[in-house]
């Protein structure tokens, strides 16, 4: 039993210092042996816990996520927060995420952009790992509306509608290289008020 835990406990261990790599060489410039350099091991242990770089990477990504979820759950779980107070609060929490890993979403694009150069479907990769994401909203809606704190709404629109914003951030981060997305904060603000009854 201690050897899987002292397994997975170095898989996580690789894949915060692969996510340095990632940010510091970009994906198609990191390469196996700089992951492992980095985590001070040889190759051929490396393989013991990855196949590949892809699901190194793939793995990364999936463990900064697991973190948002944990920070998004807990304000899930606050009873003293109505369905505004939650869905602003995750928006927020989401667009600070976004602003702290700047250099990560500039990785991220980088790589969806090789897959586009490749012909690999960037945008069935990207609604995978936003299908929770995007289901998170959407149940916080429906409870909004269920205890009559949100007006009724077609539930898939006003899940795209914040979505959205969340993309406009990641644009004006990654693309347009804005320092803070203090514009679009505000908007939600007043965005997610008018949804209510």
């Amino acid at each position: 039993m201690s050897i899987v835990v002292e397994h997975e406990k170095r898989r996580k261990e690789i894949l915060e210092k692969a996510i340095d790599i990632f940010m510091d060489e970009g994906f198609e410039d990191a390469t196996f042996q700089k992951i492992a350099d980095r985590c001070g091991i040889t190759r051929t242990t490396l393989y013991i816990y990855f196949k590949n770089k892809k699901e190194i990477f793939k793995y990364s990504i999936k463990l900064l996520l697991q973190k948002l979820e944990e920070v998004i759950k807990q304000i899930l779980d606050d009873t003293g927060l109505d369905s505004v107070e939650k869905i602003t609060n995750v928006l927020l929490t989401i667009l600070e995420q976004l602003e702290e890993n700047r250099r990560l979403l500039s990785v991220i694009l980088e790589y969806l952009l090789y897959l586009s150069r490749i012909n690999s479907d960037p945008e069935a990769r990207i609604r995978r790992r936003t299908l929770r994401l995007r289901h998170i909203l959407s149940s916080m809606v429906i409870e909004g509306v269920k205890k009559k704190e949100l007006a009724a709404q077609n539930i898939k629109v006003v899940d795209d509608y914040l979505y959205s914003f969340i993309e406009a951030a990641i644009f004006r981060i990654v693309v347009l290289k804005h320092e803070s997305v203090e514009e679009i904060k505000e908007t939600i603000v007043l965005a997610v008020r008018q949804l209510k009854v």
